[in-house]
């Protein structure tokens, strides 16, 4: 059981911690918002990297699965664990042999992510608006956005896949980064 004074005190050396350290959390945001500079510049290319870098992931983690299992053989699922690590060697594969093709289909699923969301994110601030009075309006405004983009993305293939994907994670590294150079210059003052 988790007592107030516990979380004080680890709040208390998280502080500290960003406080001692806050020139690497300054120097890491730094680097983070160029990088998202460059993917938002050069989208193609970090939609190829993205999908270069998830091509090994899969591929890594498919090969490690595999040989686990294998190791393992006499754990119960094997036959699943088998096919979970087949599957994963085959994405990581597809993704690094055939990396344009691989940035279309992970467009598409980007695509169809933002349009779930978005009809989800509608329906909740429909359904909630008595509860959250004004506030529902800020839900629907972001739900309506996200299918707005989800359109943008996918009335545009194929030529979205070239720049949706690394404008995405410029964006998100840009705003990460930002997040942790403010953060940094705040314990910085402390």
């Amino acid at each position: 059981m988790t007592f107030p004074h516990d979380i004080r005190d680890m709040q208390s050396r998280v502080n500290n911690a960003v406080r001692e350290h806050w020139k690497l959390f300054f120097f890491e945001g730094l680097l983070l918002a160029a990088l998202g500079l460059g993917a938002i510049i050069v989208p193609p290319l970090a939609s190829l990297a993205v999908t270069i870098f998830l091509g090994w992931v899969f591929l890594v983690s498919g090969i490690a699965g595999l040989a686990l299992t294998l190791w393992a053989r006499q754990m119960p699922g094997f036959w699943w664990s088998v096919i979970s690590a087949a599957l994963a060697i085959g994405a990581g594969v597809i993704l690094l042999g055939r990396p344009l093709q691989g940035a279309l289909t992970l467009t598409i699923v980007v695509g169809v992510y933002f349009l779930a969301e978005g009809v989800a994110t509608i329906m909740y601030a429909l359904e909630h608006r008595r509860e959250l009075s004004e506030r529902w309006s800020w839900l629907l405004v972001a739900g309506i956005f996200d299918i707005v983009i989800a359109g943008v993305i996918i009335t545009g293939l194929p030529g979205s896949a070239l720049w949706a994907i690394g404008l995405l994670v410029g964006i998100n590294l840009l705003f990460g980064g930002a997040s942790l150079i403010g953060m940094a210059l705040a314990a910085r003052g402390s």
